[in-house]
């Protein structure tokens, strides 16, 4: 009898194993990566999601190799409709998703606008990133289908600082549910909120502005070309996985590791190189 429940508690252990991995970052699922390590807005995850700089952003150091340097006023990336991320026919809905970006805000305290680092969808559906009067906040909605009005966790971020946020969608349905909907900085879990999945959407989507309509924690956001970015923005990534904690910890790494500046490039160039490994 003992050796039986052993059995049985050992394929139930393997069994929770097996959901922990399905849950965390899964490669066949990255649907853009932008990392502007050649000055450009190429997508560098195969998908062709190349976007199209706007203004004139300025080229400088980013976490590794290059980034772009927003002015906030009219600087911006333009990226395509995707069946990855927001005009897919079948299946329409997503129960995973992540969104994650390194970010330096150059002056936090702005209350004029909200600064854009990512957006995606609209006032109907959609998620969103960036940083309003010393917060840095990270926002989903799906106010049609099944009425999820939105989450807007925040967490305090200063200027001229490198953070790594990210947003999750982790194995949420078509109903509110508790915990469906994550904040993540600096690879420490900020807020798990209600939340769930979302339906597909047509509208635009923008890097470092509104690209086309958004939704943000005081329902602003509504207009096209709004809401600009300024500092560097590097390493956005769109996920239709959820990323656990050691998916963040590991890109977390390079933020914590800024000094001393030598040892931040070689530390974060080499977990790079092991992601690209895998």
């Amino acid at each position: 009898m003992v050796k039986y429940r052993f059995v049985f508690f050992l394929s139930v252990l393997l069994m929770f194993v097996a959901v922990i991995s399905y849950a965390a970052k899964d490669e066949a699922t990255l649907e853009g990566e932008w990392n502007f390590d050649n000055g450009d807005a190429a997508d560098s995850s195969g998908k062709g999601l190349d976007g199209n700089i706007v203004g004139e952003p300025e080229v400088v150091d980013g976490i590794v190799g290059t980034a772009l340097l927003f002015d906030g006023v009219d600087d911006g990336v333009k990226l395509p409709d995707s069946a990855g991320i927001n005009t897919i026919a079948q299946p329409d809905f997503y129960t995973d998703r992540t969104i994650a970006a390194y970010f330096n805000c150059t002056d936090v305290g702005v209350t004029e606008q909200k600064q854009t680092i990512f957006e995606e969808g609209g006032r109907t559906r959609g998620l969103v990133i960036n940083v309003f009067d010393g917060q840095v906040y990270v926002a989903g909605w799906n106010r049609a289908e099944y009425q999820w009005p939105g989450a807007f966790p925040s967490a305090p971020v200063e200027s001229g600082v490198w953070y790594h946020v990210g947003l999750v969608i982790r194995e949420a349905d078509a109903a509110v549910e508790a915990g469906k909907f994550e904040m993540w900085l600096n690879g420490e879990l900020i807020a798990s909120e209600d939340g769930g999945g979302l339906y597909g959407h047509g509208d635009d989507i923008g890097i470092a502005h509104v690209n086309g309509n958004a939704v943000f924690h005081d329902d602003d956001g509504a207009g096209t070309n709004i809401h600009y970015f300024g500092g560097i923005i590097d390493e956005v990534v769109v996920y239709n996985s959820a990323f656990d904690a050691a998916d963040f910890a590991e890109y977390a790494t390079a933020v914590v590791s800024v000094e001393p500046q030598d040892k931040f490039t070689t530390t974060w160039a080499s977990i790079k190189a092991e992601r690209t490994r895998q």
